[in-house]
């Protein structure tokens, strides 16, 4: 049985940004399934619906993956009227390039080939940052420096939704894959992603260590926590 107190240092395979196709392509088909199952989408328009989506605003999505995030907010946001633009951003060249593929019907969403932690992303970018299931990668003096590129980065706020870790979900995650995954590296990666993931506990001290002293924190389904902040803090 795993510790569930701690969170594992132990790296996921997805981890390797130099994964061809051959890896990718499945792996994005198999997660869009995952967050369409789980509800993962749900974290976000929650949080926007408190914070406020208008005209003219540019969201990137960082660890964007294959980019579902994005036409799914795409997809709302026409049905909204909304005119928005979003941005994807990644490291792995493979899952850009399948990103860019899968939203050719989406002329409002673009995507920059990068390290989140490279100069190629500047202060105000963008007016608000999001990632789903990407901060866990980071082991936690990374992710201080990770959530802090965010705040630089956003000229609003900030919506990071990210595994909540327990000893359900790591269970349930193995029991969903088993069924219908074919690929063995998302077998493996999705338990360790729970093991990866974060207590409130965690997240409060991370993100106070990170100068983040005013902030939102939502449990939602399925295990998920919603973390939203803004550039100069949230209101009380």
């Amino acid at each position: 049985m795993p510790d569930f107190n701690l969170r594992s240092s132990e790296p996921e395979l997805m981890d390797d940004f130099s994964l061809g196709h051959d890896v990718i392509d499945p792996i994005m088909n198999e997660l869009e399934v995952v967050n369409k199952l789980l509800g993962g989408y749900n974290v976000f328009f929650d949080a926007f619906k408190k914070q406020g989506i208008r005209d003219g605003l540019s969201i990137s999505d960082w660890g964007c993956g294959g980019g579902d995030s994005l036409r799914v907010i795409a997809t709302w946001a026409r049905q909204q009227n909304l005119k928005i633009k979003l941005i994807g951003v990644d490291a792995t060249e493979s899952a850009i390039e399948y990103a860019k593929e899968k939203s050719l019907d989406f002329p409002e969403i673009t995507y920059i080939h990068t390290d989140v932690m490279g100069n190629q992303l500047i202060e105000n970018q963008f007016d608000i940052v999001i990632s789903s299931l990407f901060t866990h990668h980071f082991a936690d003096e990374d992710w201080i420096k990770l959530i802090q590129k965010m705040r630089y980065c956003a000229n609003e706020y900030v919506v990071i939704n990210d595994l909540h870790r327990h000893w359900f979900a790591y269970h349930a995650i193995g029991v969903l894959t088993s069924v219908f995954s074919k690929s063995e590296m998302v077998k493996y990666d999705s338990k360790l992603s729970v093991l990866r993931s974060f207590t409130r506990n965690e997240l409060e001290a991370l993100l106070e260590r990170g100068g983040i002293k005013k902030f939102f924190i939502k449990w939602m389904w399925a295990f998920r926590w919603q973390i939203c902040f803004k550039k100069d803090g949230l209101k009380e």
